[in-house]
């Protein structure tokens, strides 16, 4: 059965670009021109993931993300204008899971969609081994090591490594690096999470990567170029 797809745009040109490379490979899709709309085709046919634009007229996608995030937990990919870093905090602090700037390439936001569906149907096996750089981790040895040399780190160490490096460059949340540590976490431990990415940046040092705070969001795991 072919997944279907919720592209919300105002812009006629945008919708049919989307809705074409979405329906070429695949997908069933249906398209919707403002945040109401777009809200009462969401509730009614429970679309696999929603293609959501900021600027829209009446209720804009920011609030529609709200609202979709107290509802349901469908993926939502935004797409926008707004290419500000500030812009595409305040969408994943709403809770988009990702975001593509206009311009966009149809295929790269075809490629997006389908992996953003793998992972929400729990069908991307993680690696057992990551290669970041320089730096090797062995997942599920626990073992991490740098040129060839044992790199020691703690548990939760470890842990936060591993969920920066599988998503190397993205920003990822404050309760998203709590969820990984702690799971349902104890109070009082959420200023540990400074603590753990200071020691980690430390330990990073000749790694030439970089543990990046995106201040009130979260951190992002960054390669440094080389001098």
């Amino acid at each position: 059965m072919q997944e279907l797809i919720l592209v919300v745009d105002d812009e006629p040109k945008v919708a049919r670009l989307a809705r074409d490379y979405l329906e070429k490979n695949g997908f069933r899709v249906l398209t919707a021109a403002d945040g109401r709309s777009a809200l009462e085709i969401a509730r009614r046919e429970h679309p696999a993931l929603i293609v959501l634009d900021l600027m829209l007229p009446g209720l804009d996608g920011r609030e529609v993300c709200r609202i979709l995030r107290r509802e349901s937990d469908v993926p939502i990919i935004m797409l926008t204008a707004l290419s500000e870093e500030s812009d595409q905090i305040v969408g994943l602090e709403l809770g988009a899971d990702d975001y593509i700037v206009k311009p966009f390439s149809p295929r790269a936001l075809v490629a997006r969609v389908r992996a953003m569906l793998r992972r929400a149907q729990g069908q991307v096996k993680a690696p057992a081994r990551l290669q970041v750089g320089e730096l090797d981790i062995d997942v599920e040895g626990h073992l991490v090591s740098l040129a060839g040399s044992s790199l020691h780190l703690t548990p939760n160490e470890f842990k936060l490594l591993v969920c920066l490096a599988r998503r190397l460059g993205q920003i990822i949340t404050r309760d998203q690096l709590m969820d990984e540590l702690y799971g349902a976490a104890p109070a009082g431990v959420d200023r540990s999470i400074d603590s753990h990415v200071k020691n980690l940046r430390r330990k990073l040092e000749n790694a030439r990567l970089a543990v990046e705070t995106v201040y009130g969001v979260g951190y992002r795991l960054l390669e440094q170029e080389r001098p």
